[in-house]
């Protein structure tokens, strides 16, 4: 376990910063605890000081996890958001979402967000933007990047994607044995 290079720190940020704004900093100045990110075979975790403190005395392989998996590193060097941080992402996210209850499953098999299956959206999102997609009881079903602005989803079709799928809840028992 180790910290960040410049250049990942970057990119964590970069992709954090398209789904909560300028909330980043609330993750990292925490008024209970100080908190990091740390590197560990290629996934970033977000882990208290504390208890990185404690994971000193852990060799390296011995360590399997520790704190909260933000994502991974590809083999290529991108930095791909996990759903394990879903439960920070919606506390700070700038940009919401909300799909009707015949709109969940689908989103929840990793299917897109149809303009049929629209609630609700934030105002003024625009393209392109990374939002957190809710079910209409506000619960986090999972994030995704929005296909078109809110000015344009009242021209669109009701079969037309309004958000593309990145991430979601029902990952968990998908990709069970790959996620952690």
């Amino acid at each position: 376990m180790r910290p960040l290079t410049e250049e990942e720190s970057t990119q964590v940020f970069q992709k954090l910063a398209n789904y909560i704004g300028k909330n980043v900093v609330h993750l990292v100045d925490r008024p209970d605890e100080t908190y990091c990110f740390r590197l560990h075979r290629d996934r970033v975790f977000y882990v208290p000081e504390s208890a990185m403190r404690l994971a000193t005395s852990v060799a390296r392989t011995s360590l399997v996890s520790l704190g909260t998996c933000f994502g991974k590193f590809s083999k290529s060097g991108k930095f791909k958001l996990h759903i394990t941080s879903l439960d920070y992402l919606a506390q700070y996210a700038k940009y919401k979402v909300w799909v009707k209850p015949n709109g969940e499953m689908p989103f929840l098999y990793g299917n897109h967000v149809l303009k049929a299956h629209l609630g609700r959206i934030t105002e003024d999102t625009p393209e392109h933007q990374g939002v957190v997609v809710y079910s209409m009881s506000d619960v986090p079903l999972g994030f995704g990047v929005t296909a078109r602005s809110t000015i344009d989803t009242r021209k669109l079709d009701p079969t037309a994607i309004l958000v593309f799928h990145q991430s979601d809840v029902g990952e968990y028992l998908r990709d069970e044995e790959t996620l952690f």
